[in-house]
This record gives C-alpha cells, sequence and structure tokens, in this order.
C-alpha cells in the first residue's frame, strides 16, 4: 500500500487545506512536494518541516560566514517559515512546537537585520505584558504610514514577509505582530474576541516614534485576522483604513464546520479545556452589532470556493460596514485566495497606498 493511500487523516487535511499557502508565503514548491511526501503520520509533521528548515538555515550559516548577507537574510527567512509551517498547527504536542517556534524567532531574528530594507524587533507594552511585533520601514521615506497586520489562529508575525515586500515596495511600513492568542503570545495569552485591545497597544506604541507617521495607521489581517481587523477598526478610531482578507463574520457560526485541525488549535489557544469551553469563548468573535461603526475605508477579500471562511462571511460584513467599502471576491479562490494571490494581494496593497497617502 502507498503512502499516500496510508496517511493520517490531519496529514491529508494540512496538505489539501494548506498548499498554496505554503507556496505564496516564500516555501519552495519543491520543499512542500518532498517534505510531505515522506510524512504519513500526524505526529512526524513537526520534524519534517524542522529538519527542512535547519537545512535553510545551514545554508545561511554558511552564505553569513562568507559575508554574503542579502543571501543569508534570504535562507534563515526561508528557515523561520519551514520551522513556522511544522508548529503552525502541531498543538498536540506543545513542547516539540515551542521548540519549533523558537527556531522561527531565532532564524527571522537573525534575518531582519540583514533584510533590504532591513527589520526591527519592536517590544510593545500590552497590560503587564509584552507582544512583539517586526517593524520594516520602507528606504528612505522619511516619517512613513504603516500598516499593522493581524495574523490568524495559526500563522504568526514571521509569516509575513511577502505581504511585507508588497507594502514596502509601495512606501509603506509593515509592523507584523503576534497578539494574544497568537505566536510568542499564545503560550501566556489566550485568544480573545476583542481583539481591539491589542490593537490599541500596537497603536498607542506607533505613537511613540519619531519615525512613523502616526497619523496615518492602517490595519490588514489575514484568516481570523481578517477578523481581528475589521473587529480592531470599528473600536480603535486612530485607524484610517482596514484590509480584511477571508475573516469570518461570527466564528462561532463557522466553527463546526472548521476541520479538525482548527477546532483543536483555537481550543488550545483559548486555553480551554474543553470544546465546550472553546465554543463558548467562540461566541465573542463577532461582528455582529460592531461591522456598523466601522467608519474608515475598508477592503475586503474573499474566496469564490473558501470552505474554510465562505465568502458569505465577507459579503455580510460589506453590507453592514459604515464607510466606503470595497469588496473582492476571488474568482476559484480558496481561503485568503492563496491560489489567486495575484488577484487582490497587490490590489489590496495599491489600495492602502491610496488610502494613506503615498500613491
Amino acid at each position: 500500500m502507498s503512502a499516500i493511500a496510508t496517511r493520517d487523516k490531519r496529514v491529508e487535511i494540512a496538505i489539501h487545506n494548506w498548499a498554496p499557502r505554503f507556496v505564496s508565503a516564500g516555501v519552495p514548491l519543491a520543499d512542500f512536494e518532498e517534505v510531505t511526501a515522506g510524512i504519513t503520520r500526524w505526529d512526524e509533521w513537526c520534524a519534517a518541516w524542522s529538519q527542512r528548515g535547519a537545512d535553510h538555515e545551514a545554508l545561511g550559516r554558511e552564505a553569513l560566514g562568507q559575508g554574503y548577507k542579502l543571501s543569508a537574510a534570504g535562507h534563515y527567512t526561508r528557515a523561520a517559515l519551514c520551522y513556522h509551517f511544522g508548529k503552525f498547527m502541531f498543538v498536540h504536542d506543545v513542547p516539540q512546537m515551542r521548540r519549533a517556534h523558537e527556531k522561527v524567532v531565532e532564524c527571522r531574528g537573525i534575518a531582519l537585520p540583514m533584510q533590504d530594507p532591513p527589520g526591527e524587533r519592536v517590544a510593545i507594552p500590552y497590560q503587564g505584558r509584552t507582544l512583539y511585533g517586526i517593524l520594516r520601514k520602507p528606504a528612505g521615506a522619511g516619517k512613513p504610514p504603516v500598516v499593522i497586520m493581524c495574523a490568524g489562529l495559526d500563522s504568526t508575525k514571521e509569516e509575513f514577509d511577502v505581504y511585507e515586500d508588497i507594502c514596502l515596495a509601495r512606501g509603506l511600513a509593515t509592523l507584523a505582530f503576534d497578539g494574544p492568542g497568537q505566536g510568542e503570545a499564545e503560550y501566556e495569552l489566550p485568544i480573545r474576541g476583542d481583539f481591539e485591545v491589542a490593537v490599541k497597544a500596537v497603536v498607542d506604541c506607533m505613537e511613540t516614534r519619531s519615525d512613523i507617521d502616526a497619523a496615518r495607521i492602517a490595519v490588514m489581517g489575514v484568516s481570523l485576522g481578517g477578523y481581528y481587523a475589521p473587529r480592531a477598526a470599528a473600536f480603535e478610531k486612530r485607524l484610517k483604513a482596514c484590509v480584511s482578507l477571508s475573516g469570518p463574520y461570527s466564528w462561532l457560526e463557522i466553527f463546526e464546520g472548521r476541520n479538525e485541525l482548527s477546532r483543536e488549535a483555537f481550543r488550545v489557544r483559548s486555553h480551554c479545556k474543553t470544546m465546550d469551553e472553546a465554543r463558548e469563548v467562540a461566541k465573542t468573535l463577532t461582528l455582529k452589532g460592531v461591522a456598523q461603526n466601522i467608519k474608515c475605508p475598508i477592503y475586503i477579500v474573499a474566496g469564490e470556493h473558501d470552505h474554510l471562511t465562505p465568502p458569505e462571511n465577507a459579503k455580510r460584513i460589506a453590507a453592514e460596514v459604515g464607510g466606503p467599502c470595497e469588496l473582492n471576491v476571488v474568482l476559484g479562490g480558496n481561503h485568503v485566495a492563496n491560489n489567486r494571490r495575484y488577484a487582490y494581494q497587490t490590489q489590496a496593497a495599491d489600495w492602502l497606498a491610496q488610502q494613506l497617502g503615498v500613491r
């Protein structure tokens, strides 16, 4: 019997649902095919991707040792992505997941000062704790506007490199961060529906900087972050524009239809002991009675064939917002239209540049 025929259902779920995401985020297609071809059990997933991350990390060390910093940055960034996709849904083995996650942060941290333009690790004060972000600024831009980037249920700030580069090329600074239930914060801070509290802390932090134009701040979010961003825009009036990519209108309404990896990841990152407790938390992630308070311009994207967050969610948000709205339902698109990024990614960045006055 072939390896594919005997694969763990969870491995099949990961490959079927997220293959375009891996590749469009920067994982080489050959890496995706080779690594997943050798995995039959979910228990093998994190270790297999961590090994591929270690391969790229070794290339980064070699390039750095030879003085090729830009090449090293590329290798370390790919290493971080591989480690990230090893840990992204691996919540059943938190110690192993956390070891891989430490490598994500380490490798991207090594890459940041060598990238073009470089990045900076930013500490964000938050309710007596600290959230961490990655700030990158376009070269020679003076005091540029900034786009705050909200990750989703299983993503982290280190997954945004491609989004960052597209914004940076248009004169926009980027601040990708890990909020409650995400990345570096997920072990101590659970997911919260009122994500505007976290975004407020980020905006407050940006206002303390002399190298950012705090009067021109936008927010964007991907997947569950596509809920977090409009939720924040409804309450944080310092935000001048919002982009929502495949965000749910009500997490509870789509919760049961999500696959088992997503449901379990939500349970763990909500710090819930049971799925019933997780459903109670899910009730707090809603734009009902909230979307109408979004007055800033908003650009909403959905994939026509998104089975994780059906496009009706985007249409519902668009119908209820209280300000200017542009809705882009990508024909043939899957979740976050990762298989059709050319149909929305540069378009959303151009829209942000126009809203923030750099076009």
